[in-house]
Protein backbone atom coordinates (compact mmCIF):
# COMPACT_ATOMS: atom_id res chain seq x y z
CA UNK A 1 0.00 0.00 0.00
CA UNK A 2 0.88 3.40 -0.64
CA UNK A 3 0.50 6.09 1.99
CA UNK A 4 -0.61 9.52 1.06
CA UNK A 5 -0.73 11.61 4.04
CA UNK A 6 -3.06 10.02 6.69
CA UNK A 7 -4.50 7.97 4.23
CA UNK A 8 -3.53 4.14 2.63
CA UNK A 9 -5.23 4.45 -0.61
CA UNK A 10 -8.40 5.61 0.34
CA UNK A 11 -8.55 3.97 3.87
CA UNK A 12 -8.50 6.90 6.58
CA UNK A 13 -6.31 5.98 9.81
CA UNK A 14 -7.84 8.66 12.41
CA UNK A 15 -5.76 8.16 14.97
CA UNK A 16 -5.35 4.46 15.11
CA UNK A 17 -9.47 4.07 14.31
CA UNK A 18 -8.45 0.91 11.99
CA UNK A 19 -5.98 -0.28 14.15
CA UNK A 20 -8.32 -0.23 17.68
CA UNK A 21 -11.52 -1.85 15.37
CA UNK A 22 -9.32 -4.91 14.78
CA UNK A 23 -7.67 -5.17 17.93
CA UNK A 24 -11.06 -4.86 19.63
CA UNK A 25 -12.74 -7.43 17.12
CA UNK A 26 -9.96 -9.68 17.61
CA UNK A 27 -8.95 -9.36 21.36
CA UNK A 28 -5.78 -7.27 21.94
CA UNK A 29 -3.72 -9.52 24.53
CA UNK A 30 -1.57 -6.00 25.70
CA UNK A 31 -4.85 -4.70 26.97
CA UNK A 32 -6.25 -8.13 28.80
CA UNK A 33 -9.34 -8.13 26.73
CA UNK A 34 -9.73 -11.47 24.80
CA UNK A 35 -12.60 -12.45 21.48
CA UNK A 36 -15.83 -13.53 22.46
CA UNK A 37 -16.99 -16.54 20.60
CA UNK A 38 -20.90 -17.68 21.17
CA UNK A 39 -21.17 -21.39 20.75
CA UNK A 40 -24.42 -22.37 19.56
CA UNK A 41 -26.08 -25.32 20.68
CA UNK A 42 -28.77 -27.85 18.98
CA UNK A 43 -31.38 -26.80 20.86
CA UNK A 44 -30.81 -23.17 19.89
CA UNK A 45 -30.81 -24.24 16.24
CA UNK A 46 -34.33 -26.11 16.95
CA UNK A 47 -36.23 -23.81 19.08
CA UNK A 48 -35.05 -20.48 19.10
CA UNK A 49 -34.31 -20.02 15.48
CA UNK A 50 -37.18 -20.34 12.67
CA UNK A 51 -35.68 -21.52 9.45
CA UNK A 52 -36.48 -21.66 6.13
CA UNK A 53 -38.54 -24.01 4.27
CA UNK A 54 -35.85 -24.50 1.81
CA UNK A 55 -33.59 -25.40 5.49
CA UNK A 56 -35.83 -27.70 6.60
CA UNK A 57 -36.14 -29.62 3.44
CA UNK A 58 -31.97 -29.90 3.59
CA UNK A 59 -32.07 -30.91 6.42
CA UNK A 60 -34.99 -33.22 6.08
CA UNK A 61 -33.20 -34.34 2.72
CA UNK A 62 -30.16 -35.50 4.89
CA UNK A 63 -31.92 -37.19 7.49
CA UNK A 64 -34.00 -39.27 4.71
CA UNK A 65 -31.05 -40.18 3.41
CA UNK A 66 -29.82 -41.45 6.88
CA UNK A 67 -32.88 -42.92 7.53
CA UNK A 68 -32.81 -45.13 4.28
CA UNK A 69 -29.41 -46.48 5.08
CA UNK A 70 -29.10 -47.27 8.34
CA UNK A 71 -32.33 -48.73 9.03
CA UNK A 72 -34.19 -48.89 5.47
CA UNK A 73 -31.32 -51.37 3.95
CA UNK A 74 -30.95 -53.74 6.86
CA UNK A 75 -34.75 -53.95 7.31
CA UNK A 76 -35.67 -54.50 4.03
CA UNK A 77 -32.70 -56.61 3.14
CA UNK A 78 -34.27 -58.67 6.45
CA UNK A 79 -37.71 -58.78 4.51
CA UNK A 80 -36.25 -59.98 1.40
CA UNK A 81 -34.46 -62.99 2.53
CA UNK A 82 -37.70 -63.98 4.49
CA UNK A 83 -39.46 -63.95 1.33
CA UNK A 84 -37.64 -65.86 -0.34
CA UNK A 85 -35.66 -68.66 1.37
CA UNK A 86 -38.33 -71.21 1.92
CA UNK A 87 -42.68 -70.91 2.59
CA UNK A 88 -41.96 -71.41 6.08
CA UNK A 89 -39.96 -68.01 6.19
CA UNK A 90 -42.53 -66.27 3.93
CA UNK A 91 -45.07 -67.05 6.05
CA UNK A 92 -42.79 -65.69 9.03
CA UNK A 93 -42.26 -62.66 6.77
CA UNK A 94 -45.82 -61.81 6.32
CA UNK A 95 -46.67 -61.99 9.89
CA UNK A 96 -43.63 -59.54 10.20
CA UNK A 97 -45.22 -57.08 7.69
CA UNK A 98 -48.36 -57.38 9.07
CA UNK A 99 -47.79 -56.27 12.17
CA UNK A 100 -48.77 -52.49 13.01
CA UNK A 101 -45.22 -51.55 14.38
CA UNK A 102 -43.37 -52.51 11.18
CA UNK A 103 -45.98 -50.84 9.03
CA UNK A 104 -45.02 -47.54 10.52
CA UNK A 105 -41.34 -48.52 10.47
CA UNK A 106 -42.25 -48.87 6.71
CA UNK A 107 -44.47 -45.82 6.52
CA UNK A 108 -41.40 -44.23 7.51
CA UNK A 109 -39.28 -45.73 5.11
CA UNK A 110 -41.56 -44.53 2.39
CA UNK A 111 -41.62 -41.39 3.26
CA UNK A 112 -37.48 -41.27 3.67
CA UNK A 113 -37.79 -42.37 0.00
CA UNK A 114 -40.24 -40.10 -1.06
CA UNK A 115 -38.50 -37.27 0.24
CA UNK A 116 -35.24 -38.04 -0.47
CA UNK A 117 -36.53 -38.27 -4.42
CA UNK A 118 -38.17 -35.46 -4.50
CA UNK A 119 -35.59 -33.17 -2.78
CA UNK A 120 -32.73 -34.84 -5.44
CA UNK A 121 -35.53 -33.85 -8.41
CA UNK A 122 -35.11 -30.73 -6.84
CA UNK A 123 -31.33 -30.67 -6.28
CA UNK A 124 -31.18 -31.59 -9.99
CA UNK A 125 -33.59 -28.83 -11.17
CA UNK A 126 -31.13 -26.32 -9.24
CA UNK A 127 -28.22 -27.98 -11.11
CA UNK A 128 -29.50 -26.43 -14.16
CA UNK A 129 -30.54 -22.99 -12.87
CA UNK A 130 -34.28 -23.49 -11.88
CA UNK A 131 -35.68 -22.50 -8.48
CA UNK A 132 -32.17 -20.61 -7.63
CA UNK A 133 -33.43 -17.56 -6.26
CA UNK A 134 -34.91 -16.97 -2.49
CA UNK A 135 -38.65 -16.74 -4.05
CA UNK A 136 -38.18 -20.23 -6.25
CA UNK A 137 -36.15 -22.04 -3.45
CA UNK A 138 -38.93 -21.45 -1.26
CA UNK A 139 -41.69 -22.67 -3.88
CA UNK A 140 -39.49 -25.63 -4.97
CA UNK A 141 -39.43 -26.58 -0.97
CA UNK A 142 -42.72 -26.17 -0.39
CA UNK A 143 -43.26 -28.66 -3.53
CA UNK A 144 -41.17 -31.09 -2.18
CA UNK A 145 -42.37 -31.01 1.04
CA UNK A 146 -46.29 -30.98 -0.26
CA UNK A 147 -45.61 -33.78 -3.25
CA UNK A 148 -43.48 -36.19 -0.35
CA UNK A 149 -46.65 -36.02 2.28
CA UNK A 150 -49.53 -36.51 -0.58
CA UNK A 151 -47.53 -39.55 -1.83
CA UNK A 152 -46.71 -40.79 1.80
CA UNK A 153 -50.08 -40.64 2.74
CA UNK A 154 -51.57 -42.62 -0.76
CA UNK A 155 -48.94 -44.96 -0.64
CA UNK A 156 -49.57 -45.47 3.65
CA UNK A 157 -53.53 -45.50 2.84
CA UNK A 158 -52.61 -48.72 0.97
CA UNK A 159 -50.14 -50.38 3.33
CA UNK A 160 -52.72 -49.83 5.81
CA UNK A 161 -55.14 -51.22 3.78
CA UNK A 162 -57.77 -48.48 3.62
CA UNK A 163 -58.16 -49.21 -0.38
Amino acid sequence: MRQIGTEYEGFAINGGDMADAVNRSMGDPQHGTKPRFRNIHVSDIVLRYRLPLAALVSILHRISGALMFLVGLPFLLYLFQQSLTSELSFETYRAVVSNWFAKLVLLGLIWAYLHHFCAGVRHLLMDVDIGMTKAGGRTTAAIVLAVSLALTLILGSKLFGLF
